[in-house]
């Protein structure tokens, strides 16, 4: 710097004295001066930048250091290695941001092409694209029941086909009933879907129907006898009567037939015929078109023949339930292999049940309802709480068909009304829990609807307490759990 100083001086001194006398010296001699001047002008500019670098090279000596003091301690490697922690998080993340994204796009392509593969049928629908979530629902699950129906037809046509020459029952169409019909099941994906198929005695043959007076509910049992045929219009191929016609009565016994393979001491064996139904799954599903493209999986079951129907890729399922039953008469009641009202059976006595005529009640009720009754939704919401507990629901659902038939109009029952609806069926569990009273809704009952055909003696017998056939504490400790989040939950909505 100090040298800098001098020759900057004396540049000043220089010039001032080329500017003061330059007139008075010699032509050579200014140009020699000039010259000079110049060469000191580049020559401390040259300075100027060296003076410049000195300084840039001392200020980053003095950062790096400042940096080698500072990470000399160990809370300084501590955060720098956050920082690298923190950065390559950042850097994985958005990243994976990135792929998901990705993921998502493609896989909402895929079933956008499936939905539209799927719903071909709905293509031309103008009102598709502005159709709410829940209409999409109701259409979904009509063509989920239409499909499960469509399917066990099919079984049921095979099934006869294949006992056409035996001396089996006969199939008849069947019947949908429980909750995934009557359009209150708990569940949204996987709801079970229950069909009761009639039996229809082999030809020869009849169903002699013998009521048990002991047990606390209407239960029989079905006698299977030979009749004569002989005044008989006979079918094609049947000409003689197995009572009296002993070759043919030979024949009978050494084949497939009824009494010696359904049934005990001549009445007919629930558990036999549930096994009877699982291996004619069994041996119709390779028959069916849909096994090329779905999967049959059997349900453990001893009264009854359940199975799931999956999609190869596993997207979807159904789970069915084959009930089967001998109709009393031409009512609306049957002899089923299960029934809610009575949880446990032995193997020869078949409950009666009234399935046939509860789906037929609700359908009655839908006739006459607007579109906003709230009576499935209340029926939904206790059934959820009450899951597991069958015969439990069961209650709740006869509460629920009473109040339907007494609290009128149905207008009463719109959903604007939904918690007093509740709170009135909360109400009227507790009251007949309190008082051990809870009727039967068919039997006894004077306000069942005139379109559901009973038999003249359920009509016009005793009311039914359904709290007989329940463990009172039990029940009553279970119930005041579910109650009590019922009515949290009512005066949550309230």
């Amino acid at each position: 710097m100090a040298l800098l100083d001098i020759v900057f001086g004396l540049w000043r001194i220089l010039t001032l004295n080329v500017q003061s006398v330059g007139y008075e010296l010699d032509e050579e001699t200014r140009e020699r001066m000039e010259q000079r001047a110049e060469m000191l002008n580049r020559e401390m500019t040259r300075l100027w930048q060296e003076v410049e670098e000195m300084n840039q090279e001392q200020s980053v000596f003095a950062w790096a250091s400042l940096l080698l003091s500072a990470l000399q301690h160990w809370q300084c490697w501590a955060v720098a290695g956050v920082l690298v922690l923190l950065f390559g998080l950042c850097w994985w993340l958005r990243k994976w941001s990135r792929e998901s994204q990705r993921e998502e796009q493609s896989s909402g392509n895929n079933v956008e092409k499936q939905k539209h593969g799927d719903e071909n049928n709905d293509a031309n629908d103008p009102g598709r694209h502005s159709e709410d979530p829940r209409q999409r629902r109701v259409r979904k699950r009509d063509r989920d029941r239409q499909a499960v129906k469509n399917l066990v037809q099919k079984f049921i046509d095979l099934f006869n086909r294949d006992v056409s020459n035996t001396w089996y029952p006969v199939l008849e169409k069947a019947i949908e009933v429980g909750t995934a019909f009557e359009g209150w099941s708990v569940y949204d994906e996987d709801n079970p879907y229950c069909l009761l198929v009639p039996l229809k005695p082999p030809h020869g043959h009849i169903f002699h129907l013998e009521p048990c007076p002991s047990w606390p509910i209407r239960n029989f049992r079905i006698r299977v006898e030979l009749v004569c045929t002989c005044e008989m219009e006979q079918p094609a191929g049947e000409t003689r009567c197995l009572l009296h016609h002993p070759e043919e009565e030979q024949s009978r016994k050494e084949g497939p037939n009824i009494l010696d393979d359904l049934c005990t001491d001549s009445y007919l064996d629930v558990q036999k015929t549930a096994e009877w139904f699982k291996e004619m799954v069994r041996r119709c599903w390779k028959d069916l078109p849909e096994s090329a493209t779905h999967r049959l999986m059997q349900v453990y079951s001893e009264r009854s023949c359940k199975f799931q129907v999956l999609t190869q890729d596993w997207q979807k399922r159904f789970f069915i339930e084959l009930m089967f039953g001998v109709q009393e008469g031409d009512s609306d009641l049957f002899l089923s292999n299960q029934c809610v009202e009575a949880p446990y059976t032995p193997r020869t006595l078949w409950p009666e049940s009234y399935a046939v005529a509860e789906m037929k009640f609700f359908r009655h009720i839908a006739s006459r309802a607007q579109r906003d009754t709230c009576h499935l939704r209340c029926l939904k919401l206790c059934a959820h709480y009450l899951q597991g507990r069958d015969f439990y629901i069961y209650i709740v659902k006869t509460v629920v068909m009473h109040q339907l038939t007494t609290i009128l109009p149905l207008l009463r029952w719109e959903k604007s009304n939904f918690l007093v609806r509740m709170e009135h069926i909360v109400q009227h569990v507790e009251s007949g829990l309190l008082e051990r009273c809870i009727n039967h809704f068919f039997i006894g009952n004077e306000n069942v609807p005139e379109e559901i055909n009973l038999p003249l003696d359920v009509r016009t017998a005793e009311p039914f307490n359904l709290c007989q056939l329940l463990d009172y504490e039990s029940a009553r400790l279970d119930f005041e759990c579910v109650l009590s989040e019922l009515w949290g939950l009512l005066l949550y909505e309230s």
